[in-house]
């Protein structure tokens, strides 16, 4: 079979690759190190957070500031490849990657663990692109579909293992092992990446919009702060927050105007007269949105409120990657024969239903509610990804592609950070406001009380269980209304899909590879 398909590609002027198979594994291993820094984190969260003496929304950096450094950084990736070569920038990544991921398993305090979370996700940011040009270039065109569905599955295997491998090596060793378990992976690839994979031509003639580039990472940075610290500092009352504020709001003015006014910008506006692209992006960052503050919220909410053991916290959010990989080969067999616009739609009332399911969740819902609404949640991101990426690039022309995908996952990975710092601030905003609507019926005069003696008010001991248990429902409840929000928002989304409109072939184009 190999034979054939390596005689295939030579009759076609394709020229086979020596060590292909060894250069696929490596590159592939590079980014399942990647995508398991995506969830293996967040089963470790509460234990950081004791560790670094973090609050609950502040411990959140730790997730957030991973995203963001990704998304700032992803775009110029490919101009560095070209700069510097793919071969070098993908050790140099690695490299940096591992040497983050030792060092935020070394960190004593938040600044530092968040510090170096921004190092690692800055480094992360190139494996993608570059693993996905790498193996468009290792397999000719007709191979090129089992190429990125392979590239999928590295992808989506991080989701599966992260939360399952997180648990059991913060179970047994520390939660800094999170972090150290990237450095024997990292080691391998990096050997088999320099023993195997040979050096691009670099392009000296290849351009970054730099003033673009600056302006728009200001822009961002500036909003995840307002958005991280907003609730700590009591959002517009600090004087920090107007300023991140006005700096975030300048910069994304000064970004905007360049667009319009330079010849060769960072993202041209060209791009948005396609309604495709326009709606493909406000899609993902919502879809984004929505799954990884999921993620950030089941945390707390099993190991905080229903007392899971971290190896159990991390075995029953495990299925929910296991749904996206299950219906992502589903999908594949259906793209081509079904409305790409039906398998979108399908993708979101299966995520909207998840969200419907867990805004009946108690602290005494049994771990199959968990996995199995998981499952659902994860199924829905699989019927998402692959359509919305097809639908998304089928009418954009091929010259402008290249601009696309780097702003396409911008908007994923921005749209995941703001939906984390989001849920993670009204989390604790409506804590304390429903347990101030609580605690005013639990007074001495309140005969439903009289039926708990033992959260009597009258007493030291009954108003301490009392306290925590108006605590622990009013956090319940604060919950509830964050996954009100992702459902409504999910909701939302459904109806955006009637602005899409069908490429050339009913719109069911070849998948484009994500950078």
């Amino acid at each position: 079979m190999a034979s054939s398909a390596a005689m295939a590609g030579e009759a076609s002027g394709f020229q086979v690759v020596p060590g292909r198979a060894m250069i696929t594994f490596c590159i592939v291993l590079a980014v399942v190190m990647q995508a398991l820094d995506t969830t293996i984190a967040n089963v470790a969260l509460p234990y950081i957070q004791g560790s670094v003496a973090a609050s609950q929304d502040q411990v959140n950096w730790v997730l957030t500031s991973y995203i963001v450094a990704a998304a700032i950084m992803t775009p110029p990736s490919g101009w560095l490849a070209g700069r510097f070569g793919r071969k070098r920038v993908l050790m140099v990544a690695i490299v940096g990657f591992v040497v983050a991921s030792m060092l935020c398993g070394m960190a004593q305090s938040l600044t530092q663990i968040v510090g170096f979370r921004l190092m690692q996700g800055a480094f992360g940011a190139a494996l993608v692109p570059i693993a996905q040009s790498f193996l468009l270039d290792l397999y000719p065109p007709e191979q090129h579909g089992r190429a990125m569905g392979l590239f999928g599955m590295s992808v989506m295997i991080g989701p599966v293992l992260g939360p399952v491998l997180g648990g059991w090596l913060t179970e047994n060793f520390t939660w800094r092992w999170v972090f150290y378990i990237n450095l024997p992976i990292g080691l391998v690839a990096l050997i088999g990446v320099l023993i195997f994979v040979h050096e691009t031509a670099k392009s000296r003639q290849q351009g970054l919009d730099w003033t673009g580039f600056i302006s728009l990472s200001i822009a961002i940075g500036a909003l995840q702060l307002l958005l991280d610290r907003g609730e700590q500092l009591n959002w517009f009352g600090s004087g920090e927050i107007v300023l991140e504020a006005l700096v975030s709001v300048s910069a994304f003015y000064v970004f905007l105007v360049h667009v319009f006014t330079t010849d060769n910008p960072f993202v041209p506006p060209a791009l948005f007269r396609d309604r495709n692209f326009a709606i493909g992006t406000c899609f993902i960052f919502i879809i984004f949105a929505t799954y990884l503050a999921s993620m950030a919220l089941l945390t707390p909410f099993l190991q905080t409120l229903m007392d899971y053991p971290v190896t159990t916290a991390g075995l029953v959010m495990g299925p929910r990657g296991l749904g996206t990989m299950i219906s992502m080969l589903i999908v594949g067999r259906l793209t081509g024969r079904i409305d790409t616009r039906l398998l979108i739609a399908s993708g979101l009332l299966m995520t909207a239903y998840a969200m419907w399911v867990m805004t009946g969740w108690t602290a005494d819902i049994g771990p199959w509610d968990v996995v199995i609404t998981g499952f659902v949640q994860g199924a829905g991101l699989g019927f998402l990804f692959v359509p919305l990426t097809t639908v998304t690039f089928a009418t954009l022309p091929p010259e402008q592609r290249t601009h696309a995908t780097g702003f396409f996952n911008l908007s994923r990975n921005i749209g995941g950070s703001v939906g984390i710092s989001a849920v993670s601030a009204l989390l604790v905003e409506n804590t304390q406001v429903n347990h101030a609507e609580i605690g005013a019926y639990a007074t001495p005069f309140n005969h439903a009380l009289g039926a708990a003696p033992l959260f009597d008010p009258s007493s030291a001991q009954g108003l301490a269980l009392l306290n925590q248990e108006i605590t622990r429902q009013a956090t319940i409840i604060a919950f509830i209304d964050d996954f009100w929000l992702m459902m409504a928002a999910s909701l939302v989304a459904v109806a955006l899909v009637l602005f899409i409109r069908k490429g050339k072939g009913g719109g069911n184009a070849e998948p484009v590879a994500m950078e």
